[in-house]
């Protein structure tokens, strides 16, 4: 008898144990960066099974390339191939700074007054140049989202890429990882703390492939933020599960 009870023992032990329900739902998202921690990053994501979305520019690296280079192949091939979603986060990563009488858009570098006017099929171009050298590297295309860099948007970027395909993808408040303040003022722990606690049902995450400017790197909190979300309850999903985001 007391053999029979523990052989059933050890077989209800052997059954995997059901997930808890999820009570709700939030997108994680990434930009492009200077892509130090993309490895870090990724596995941290295979390690959790965490399907994410990514907004891809061809960004300067550490190692002295850029984010689109072809010999970032590799990885954007594995992360294709775990099944994340992805998007332009434009081509040179340049700013949307307003839109002209004349139906333009001006487009220049962060902290420069010098750039271009951007027309409809200028502004689609630039949108699709990330998409084309990631379909190079990869045999697939974006998922019609985009990301303009710092969330800087005009109303005749959105209606023109809207045009070519493109839906504009932002994020949510609660969601703003902090990654690209100066670390002095805000520590990680402080950050992590705040995300842990507001984070909520429906809020995309953003982060980045790493910053610059940033001295104590937040990438490595990542690990503990999503073990923590996910036992309040909160499944991880990409933007185009939402039906919001399917054209």
């Amino acid at each position: 008898m007391r053999a029979r009870a523990a052989f059933a023992a050890l077989a209800l032990a052997a059954l995997p144990v059901a997930a808890a329900p999820c009570t709700g739902t939030v997108y994680l998202t990434f930009d492009t960066g200077h892509m130090e921690p993309a490895e870090g990053i990724a596995a941290i994501l295979d390690k959790h099974q965490v399907k994410a979305t990514f907004f891809l520019a061809n960004e300067k690296t550490k190692r002295g390339d850029t984010a689109l280079d072809p010999s970032w192949a590799p990885y954007w091939k594995k992360l294709a191939q775990a099944g994340h979603a992805f998007g332009s986060h434009t081509w040179r990563h340049w700013y949307f700074a307003g839109d002209t009488r004349g139906g333009k858009i001006r487009y220049a570098p962060m902290g420069s007054t010098q750039g271009e006017l951007l027309d409809d099929v200028a502004l689609c171009a630039e949108l699709r140049k990330p998409e084309e050298a990631f379909r190079a590297m990869t045999g697939r295309g974006f998922d019609g989202l985009w990301r303009a860099p710092g969330g800087r948007i005009t109303p005749k970027s959105i209606e023109y890429a809207k045009g070519c395909g493109f839906t504009h993808a932002g994020w949510t408040p609660a969601g703003f990882s902090g990654d690209e303040l100066p670390s002095d003022r805000f520590p990680s722990a402080r950050l992590m703390e705040r995300q842990l606690r507001d984070i909520k049902d429906g809020d995309i995450l953003l982060w980045h492939l790493g910053i610059w400017s940033r001295q104590d790197p937040l990438w490595p909190q990542l690990d503990g933020l999503i073990a923590g979300l996910k036992s309040r309850g909160l499944c991880f999903a990409r933007l185009t599960d939402d039906r919001r985001w399917i054209h």
